[in-house]
């Protein structure tokens, strides 16, 4: 299980540019998520709400990058 979602997860970050930073906070921090959940869960639900909360924090910390950048 461990190595589909690492293939998964690596496949899909090397597969997908995001144009934005907000895009990409969020594809990067639902792989570490998903990790982290399987990790410490050891099991499916772990790794699903692993994604969730990664790719919202990702998202939130890429939409901040985002702003920054439109300001200058």
């Amino acid at each position: 299980m461990k190595k589909a979602i690492l293939g998964m997860t690596a496949a899909l970050a090397l597969g997908t540019g995001c144009a934005t930073d907000t895009g990409t906070g969020a594809l990067i921090g639902a792989g570490v998520g998903a990790l982290a959940g399987q990790a410490i869960g050891g099991d499916t639900t772990s790794t699903l709400l692993g994604a969730g909360a990664g790719a919202a924090a990702g998202g939130l910390i890429g939409n901040q990058r985002d702003q920054k950048k439109k300001n200058k």
